[in-house]
């Protein structure tokens, strides 16, 4: 199967391709660790997937300057689209940034950039495990 072209995708399609790849990354790690109770999986994954979860992570990666410029171009792509749904339970920046990671992980997995995928995937998984403890 061929993906869609990234650069012919605005930044809310990014964002939703990205919240369903980000979503099976964070599943298939939960399943990995030996959880299996259908409660317990979603009461956790929500500390991987959630906007609040998410825009800390988009900060961790500011901070430790873990994207390429090409990557940052995305990610604002989708924390600026505008958007005709709203923040549920969080502040409307939380959830514009949140987006912005969806459409950065909408981007890699388009453009076919698999292993970087990947391995953003993985230290998203354990910047937010570290910061668990």
């Amino acid at each position: 199967m061929t993906r869609a072209n990234y650069q012919l995708i605005n930044g809310i399609a990014l964002a939703y391709i990205g919240d369903a790849v980000w979503e099976v990354f964070v599943r298939e790690h939960l399943l990995e660790v030996g959880l299996t109770k259908p409660n317990k999986l979603q009461k956790t994954a929500t500390h991987y997937v959630s906007a609040k979860a998410q825009a800390f992570l988009i900060e961790q990666m500011e901070a430790q300057k873990k994207l390429s410029d090409a990557e940052w171009t995305y990610f604002k792509k989708g924390r600026n689209a505008k958007s005709r749904t709203s923040a549920k339970n969080t502040a409307v920046l939380t959830y514009r940034i949140s987006t912005g990671f969806e459409a950065l992980f909408g981007y890699l997995y388009t453009s076919e950039q698999d292993q970087r995928l990947k391995e953003l995937a993985q230290w998203c998984i354990e910047t937010v495990e570290a910061q668990a403890k």
